[in-house]
């Protein structure tokens, strides 16, 4: 009696029911080491006006188009307070109209910009001032170190050894 009360309880089990197959998984934008499409030919002094999208901490998306905020560099998303800078600027910029000047040079296959905001807030000066990016003096000429706090250097001693040259970062970890 037992045995016919497995046997029937098994073939009733979830096991010998067909599974339903689950939906394919939406594919990337890219894929891996697959470069994204070319920028359409932008230059220096060149004006992109509209909402944008974050993508890091130094990094937005205005009209399909990637750009690197000019003079900064902010912690990658893995490393300690890259996820803060990220939400810091998506705080600066929410429903906001973003306005990039275009400067000179791109960078890993983004446009290099200054980036404003409607009040004229520079959103370089911003991150920089709240503690979340440092000044890049190679690429600002110092301009925004004035605005960093007391010991941001050592709380983002990773971004800062990468500017003195004293951090190796892998090739997909570099992003200028």
């Amino acid at each position: 009696m037992i045995g016919f009360l497995l046997r029937l309880f098994r073939s009733t089990s979830r096991r010998s029911r067909p599974r339903r197959p689950f939906p394919a998984p939406a594919r990337p934008r890219t894929e891996p080491g697959r470069p994204r499409p070319a920028a359409p030919q932008l230059r220096a002094g060149q004006v992109l006006e509209g909402r944008c999208h974050v993508i890091d901490g130094d990094t937005i998306v205005i009209a399909g188009t990637h750009i690197r905020l000019a003079g900064i560099d902010a912690p990658e998303l893995d490393q300690p307070y890259g996820q803060k800078a990220k939400f810091a600027m998506i705080a600066l910029c929410k429903g906001q109209t973003v306005r990039a000047i275009l400067t000179e040079g791109m960078t890993y296959e983004r446009v290099v910009a200054k980036c404003l905001l409607p009040d004229g807030t520079d959103l370089s000066a911003a991150l920089v001032a709240q503690g979340l990016a440092l000044d890049w003096a190679r690429f600002s000429g110092g301009s925004y170190r004035h605005l960093e706090p007391d010991g941001v250097r050592k709380k983002l001693w990773r971004v800062d050894a990468k500017h003195k040259g004293r951090l190796k970062m892998e090739a997909s970890q570099t992003r200028g």
